[in-house]
This record gives structure tokens, sequence and C-alpha cells, in this order.
């Protein structure tokens, strides 16, 4: 299990990738082949926009509040497979990262919901260190706008060092 230490909560609220707002990262997405949603406002943009993710994480929260009806029906809508796992607040538990991993080896003909009891704050970072190649990974700052990276050997490598400082 990987647990967020509190010196690097500020790091990771900076954007890895491109920090873009709704209508530009909607744009991007529909271009890619293969688009990993993190987060329930994320997911449910993408969707409500006829993009469908090969993967999307989320636990039906936005910003620690159950989401709204018209949310939370779509959200349960999606996904071909579903996976549900335990994630407490600020770590990636083992199960959240044995969940991604299948997720991308199930993905290839299926959507796949990683439905997350507990919060899936984290799984952005699980998400690019194990991507293939040709993956976007899209997750929301709050506040701030929506990261979408086109994960590279880069990306992997500067998640990778985090995670071994957690």
């Amino acid at each position: 299990m990987y647990v967020l230490p509190e010196e690097l909560r500020e790091k990771l609220k900076e954007p890895l990738g491109l920090l873009l707002k709704e209508d530009e990262f909607i744009d991007l997405a529909q271009k890619k082949k293969c688009v990993v949603a993190v987060g329930d406002m994320v997911t449910f943009t993408l969707l409500k926009h006829g993009i469908t993710p090969c993967i999307a994480v989320f636990d039906f929260k936005c910003k620690r509040e159950f989401c709204d009806k018209a949310m939370m029906k779509l959200l349960k809508k999606y996904g071909d497979i579903k996976i549900k796992v335990k994630n407490q607040p600020a770590t990636i538990s083992e199960e959240l990262w044995e969940a991604v991993k299948k997720g991308y080896r199930l993905c290839k003909n299926k959507t796949v919901a990683i439905v997350v009891d507990g919060e899936e704050d984290l799984a952005s970072l699980a998400a690019i260190a194990l991507a293939p190649s040709d993956v976007t990974v899209i997750y929301g700052l709050p506040n701030k706008g929506v990261d979408l990276i086109e994960v590279t050997q880069r990306e992997k490598d500067i998640v990778k060092d985090v995670l071994k400082q957690m």
C-alpha cells in the first residue's frame, strides 16, 4: 500500500500534463484512442459529451459529498465490467493498484468501471504508472481545472519517483 506523506501533498496539486478547462479537454479527449478517467466529475463530463473512457475510476462523490442523481445515474450505467475496491483517503491500496492493472488487461474489448469504496484521489498515480502506450489519463485538480496526461516514459518516471517517496 502507498500512503501519501504530508510533504508530498502540495506537489501533487500541480498538473503533470496539460491543465485545461472543460471545453479544451473534451476536444482533446475525443481524439484519443484510450482515455482513463479518474474522478466522478471527469468521468461524468466525458460521458455526457459522448466520450466513453476505456477505464473510469470513481467513488460516487464530488468534493467528499455524494453526487447528484443525474450524475449518479450516468456513472452507475457506465462499465461493461465493474470492479469494486476499498481504498482509504490519501492512499493507493493494493486492491486499487491491482484493479487498475486488471482494468488495463480487460479494456481492450470492454469498458471498465473501478468503483471505489472510500476515495479515489490518488488512482491517477496508479493509472499513469501502469499505463501501456497510447493511454491518456485525465483527472480533476479541484478549483484549477483538468489535468490531461498523454502518458510517456517521462510521466511514468515522475510518478514512480513520487511512489518511492510514499
